[in-house]
């Protein structure tokens, strides 16, 4: 499983959707396993940070090179569990943690002030300056019960974001 030439079994099928909480159909597995094929040009068996840019909307994420960190060298079945966590049927708590991981750049588990004015810095472009993005960042964090001085963890994010009225919409085409 994970070159082009191989082929999935019904059993390869079963374990990727086992691995991903049954948030794809299998259809939806063959059809994820056909992009990967494509994406993974030399049929390595994973897909390189290179291969990933090779996508025109992942070039163009303001967040790429902190993805690219996160799915560099993804075998098929990684890549459908990085992939739950676009699905629409995937919970709250999925898809807050795929979030922590974009913020927390060097995977020490613990998302700092400096981390979040970075990822807020690369979304902003130039339509905001670093001392508006601090000030903002500060009262929001105050808000929370948090500090500048505060390091998140997992549970922390889901706290603040698992909130009934904020949706986390964005999906991965899968045909």
């Amino acid at each position: 499983m994970g070159s082009a030439s191989s082929t999935l079994t019904q059993y390869d099928i079963e374990d990727v959707q086992e691995h991903c909480n049954n948030l794809f159909s299998q259809q939806e597995i063959v059809s994820l396993y056909k992009r990967f094929c494509q994406l993974d040009r030399n049929a390595k068996g994973f897909i390189s940070a290179d291969e990933f840019l090779s996508v025109p909307e992942f070039a163009m994420n303001p967040l790429s090179q902190r993805l690219l960190k996160m799915v560099d060298g993804l075998n098929f079945k990684d890549f459908v569990i990085f992939l739950s966590a676009f699905n629409p049927k995937a919970s709250m708590p999925q898809k807050i943690e795929l979030i922590f991981k974009v913020y927390d750049s060097d995977y020490n588990g613990k998302v700092t002030f400096k981390d979040i004015m970075e990822v807020l810095r690369d979304l902003s472009g130039s339509f905001m300056s670093d001392k508006q993005i601090e000030e903002v960042l500060i009262k929001v964090m105050e808000e929370a019960g948090y500090s500048k001085d505060s390091s998140l963890l997992l549970d922390d994010f889901v706290k603040i974001l698992d909130h009934p009225g904020l949706k986390m919409e964005v999906e991965v085409p899968v045909d």
